[in-house]
């Protein structure tokens, strides 16, 4: 994402931990977690106590994978993952630090020590087991990471172990094609960086210093695996089994109709409230939404932006919450049309972001940079003057000039089933309006189907995209979108100096010593524009009458250990 403006460590604690409040909930009072909800209705009489059981829905589209984690680099399978996997750490987010131990009772990892911050010892709790029954060792980790890092498997989510020492030569060479992915497939298949001391014990060696190494632990890439995956692959991909609080029923993932899981009762952290839960696949978001108003889905994370101001009324639990995930357009920098960084700013400059926010989606708001005002080490300068709030008609026509205007048609790409048709419509009205382009098409697709184009850099027009951060750090915006490895740098955008300035963030000893580098490193995004900032969205999400205590996360997932049936 992008930096703002530089702030003290304890103006960034607080507005991460605004991340996570609850604006508007109906019939919450206040209660401790776990306790019940007894919130006294109009009449005085109090309504049902959440009870331990029960089944609950939550909305979902199609997941592209949900096997194995280094794979499950998107919305819709974070989602189960979430439900079927706990994380290594946890995350403090008012002190944007790692927790393990008894610090965080659902983090998988006993201790993360380092004195170097090059080698971190991670020592896991005992008793942990997959839902097989199998114990989740050292090794379960260690096999895991080599998989998603081998270049040959492919995973969307290989570059997270980019930092460990080794990783090069586990990459392919040469100049892969379609036919040929690999022409040179690597010699080795094992990180040389990770080392298993015991069965509870193993160790981690970067090929640099990086500070932030303890947090990344949190994201869902650094799950462990069993010796079922290995076995069949295929088949643990319709079955994932993983070690935390739920398990996929004996049915698995059912394409376009569901992924249910059950609560995993030998679980060793905190046991869940509701017994299972059934993600149902909706092809779009307003299907989910009637069914929702008729009773007959529990739950969802995102709602029609044309029903916000209804469903605060219609629902007796209603979310409208601070959300560090944002929504932008992405140039396909591979494509000669889109090389000149003046055309990219003119784009940019052309759409009018408070306008389409106010018309058409009141759940966001404009982004003024590459990394959204609640994370550390934002820089308040608007891109620069290349992305503000509102259009600049003017300087936009005049640097669409500059770079030798457009001709034909411009496409613009974005997924379905988000409830993005109607915004990226206005965007292309007004790209009409204030830049004269006039045959401007559409192509949208569903998300299973939508990224693995980005991924092979095969979209041939501007792309909404989405990007909900990995942990809370700037570093999770700007490295994974834009350094020339990032591992969702669809855009193709290579910047040397870019690269080197993430390297000395990262190489910091302590997060706020690496802030100077981030901001410079926005400078640069500012003058290229790889993507446009559009908006920082809100997490507006609602819950019928059969569910209580519905929280979302930082990752803006739903919190599978909060949630309730009511009697």
């Amino acid at each position: 994402m992008r930096r703002l403006r530089t702030r003290r460590a304890a103006t960034v604690a607080v507005a991460l931990a605004a991340v996570m409040t609850v604006a508007a909930c109906a019939g919450d009072d206040g209660a401790e977690e776990g306790a019940a909800d007894e919130s006294p209705t109009e009449d005085g009489e109090e309504t049902a106590e959440a009870a331990q059981g029960g089944e609950v829905s939550v909305y979902l589209t199609n997941p592209e994978n949900l096997a194995p984690p280094s794979n499950v680099t998107e919305s819709e399978g974070s989602e189960v993952l979430n439900a079927l996997y706990s994380p290594l750490i946890e995350f403090d987010l008012e002190a944007s630090a790692a927790l393990a131990g008894d610090d965080a009772p659902d983090a998988a990892a006993e201790s993360v020590e380092t004195e170097d911050n090059v080698t971190f010892t991670i020592t896991l709790k005992d008793g942990w087991t997959f839902h097989n029954g199998d114990p989740v060792t050292a090794q379960s980790y260690v096999d895991a990471w080599n998989y998603g890092a081998y270049g040959p498997n492919a995973n969307n989510g290989s570059y997270f172990f980019g930092d460990i020492a080794g990783y090069e030569d586990l990459q392919c060479q040469g100049e892969a094609t379609e036919e040929e992915p690999c022409p040179e497939p690597p010699t080795v298949e094992e990180l040389s960086g990770l080392t298993v001391v015991d069965d509870l014990t193993f160790e981690v060696e970067l090929s640099a210093p990086n500070v932030f190494f303890p947090l990344v632990l949190g994201y869902s890439a650094f799950h462990p695996l069993p010796q079922a995956f290995f076995d069949d692959p295929e088949a643990f991909n319709d079955a994932p089994i993983g070690q935390g609080p739920f398990q996929v029923d004996e049915e698995g993932w059912v394409r376009d109709q569901q992924v249910r899981v059950e609560r995993y009762e030998d679980y060793a952290g905190t046991q869940p409230n509701v017994d299972a839960i059934e993600y149902r696949i909706y092809q779009d978001i307003d299907s989910g939404y009637n069914d929702a108003l008729a009773g007959n889905l529990d739950i969802m994370d995102s709602i029609p932006s044309a029903q916000i101001e209804s469903a605060a009324q219609d629902f007796p639990t209603f979310i409208d919450q601070e959300s560090s995930t944002i929504q932008f357009i992405g140039f396909p920098l591979y494509d000669e049309r889109f090389q000149d960084p003046v055309l990219r700013q003119a784009f940019s400059l052309a759409v009018d972001r408070q306008a389409i926010a106010d018309a058409v989606r009141p759940d966001f708001a404009p982004l003024n940079g590459f990394v959204p005002a609640a994370v550390p080490g934002a820089l308040d300068d608007e891109c620069g003057g290349n992305c503000p709030p509102t259009a600049d008609p003017e300087r936009a026509a005049q640097l669409l000039e500059e770079a030798g205007g457009w001709e034909g048609p411009l496409v613009i790409w974005f997924n379905q089933g988000g409830d993005h048709e109607g915004w990226v419509e206005a965007v292309a009205n007004q790209l009409r309006e204030n830049l004269g382009i006039e045959d401007i098409q559409f192509e949208s697709l569903q998300f299973a189907e939508y990224l693995p184009l980005l991924d092979e850099q095969q979209v041939t027009g501007p792309w909404r995209l989405g990007w909900v951060p990995d942990y809370p750090n700037p570093n999770t915006y700007l490295e994974s979108l834009h350094a020339t490895d990032g591992s969702s740098n669809n855009s193709g955008y290579s910047n040397e100096e870019f690269d080197a300035l993430i390297a000395e963030a990262k190489a910091a000893e302590t997060s706020e010593e690496s802030l100077p580098f981030f901001e410079e490193a926005q400078l640069l995004l500012n003058e290229d524009m790889p993507i446009m900032p559009m908006f920082v969205a809100r997490q507006v999400g609602i819950a019928g009458e059969r569910v209580s205590g519905m929280e979302i996360t930082f990752e803006d997932d739903i919190d599978v250990f909060k949630i309730s049936v009511t009697e």
